[in-house]
């Protein structure tokens, strides 16, 4: 697996059911009654964070997924930690219903808001920098999505279209991206490590190829 630079391999790869993915990240024998449980999935552009998410959100069925993506939609590549803690994370963390716009949606004629009902089991916040440090106090676990550089940008460019203007974004994109998680190294702290561009061959319905020491 190529890495971006600064990214440490996370080792040896293992095949484990979906059941022990959600029991590693959502342990309900530790979630409090009045809120629900936090885990965010972090990862570089392209590894696949959406899907991994998907993919836990299906596996626990009170449960919501919210992407950093809306959260930060026309405000900031990197600069919306406040705006997820503020709006998003401590009312969940008090146990309150979410209905939140962020501060780019109205002048650029995006409706609606970012919603949550309360008594939820799981929440999982999605994006690259889901984990960063600035909201790890409000979260209970986070993993990172581990991808070989160069399939991940592939990824990325022929998901929005892979015309010139997308190119062009996606390299400005990268510029601030590789400084961003340099910085971060979310992957020091997460309770799991998954492969999101495997080579080896595994059920894509019911396994997940993890690191095989989980921190």
């Amino acid at each position: 697996m190529n890495l971006a630079p600064g990214e440490p391999h996370a080792g040896l790869w293992r095949v484990i059911p979906i059941s022990e993915f959600v029991q590693t990240v959502f342990d309900s024998s530790q979630k409090r009654q009045n809120r629900p449980w936090i885990v965010a999935v972090d990862g570089r552009s392209g590894s696949g964070k959406s899907t991994l998410a998907n993919r836990l959100h299906r596996a626990v069925l009170n449960s919501a997924v919210v992407h950093t993506d809306d959260v930060a939609w026309h405000h900031s590549f990197f600069g919306w930690s406040d705006l997820l803690i503020e709006g998003i994370l401590k009312p969940l963390r008090l146990g309150e219903a979410v209905s939140y716009q962020p501060p780019g949606w109205q002048p650029h004629g995006r409706t609606g808001s970012i919603t949550i009902p309360a008594g939820l089991d799981l929440i999982i916040i999605e994006g690259v920098g889901a984990s960063r440090t600035e909201v790890m106090p409000y979260i209970d676990r986070s993993m990172w999505v581990q991808s070989d550089f160069d399939e991940a940008k592939r990824r990325c460019i022929a998901r929005d279209g892979d015309t010139e203007e997308v190119r062009h974004f996606w390299e400005m994109w990268m510029t601030e991206e590789l400084v961003f998680v340099q910085q971060q190294r979310p992957w020091e702290r997460a309770a799991l490590i998954v492969n999101g561009t495997p080579q080896q061959p595994y059920d894509q319905n019911a396994e997940i190829i993890v690191a095989s020491t989980v921190q």
